[in-house]
């Protein structure tokens, strides 16, 4: 089980690099990419798939250190805010640069944890 999380990891980690990426290149480039909107769900639905994974790992007696999954909770923030600030934005060139922002913010997170269960798995 501690390897299928850690594959799905680095595609959460894959995901949200890309959608960091995508953002940055709608928000600065002025790129029109339609599909970002259903890669930032796809995103946040493997971080719910790992959330799922890594509680039951926790509870299968699995042990990691804590900042692992202490970092692993707070990356819901930015993608939360991502949803939520991103998506009530009326200014879509702001709402884009907020964007690219939280996911830059969770990838720069996603990648510490992903490294710290790596080196402990």
């Amino acid at each position: 089980m501690v390897d299928f999380h850690m594959i799905i990891g680095l595609a959460t980690l894959a995901a949200f690099l890309l959608l960091t990426i995508v953002n940055g290149a709608r928000a600065f480039g002025g790129a029109q990419l339609t599909w970002a909107r259903g890669l930032s769900f796809a995103a946040a639905g493997l971080l719910l798939i790992q959330y799922v994974i890594g509680f039951s790992l926790l509870g299968s007696d699995h042990r990691i250190k804590a900042i692992h999954f202490i970092l692993a909770l707070v990356a819901i923030v930015p993608v939360g805010a991502e949803h939520m600030i991103a998506a009530q934005e009326p200014d879509k060139n702001r709402a884009r640069r907020i964007a690219f922002i939280c996911n830059l913010v969770t990838t720069v997170i996603l990648l510490g944890v992903y490294e710290i269960g790596r080196r402990n798995s």
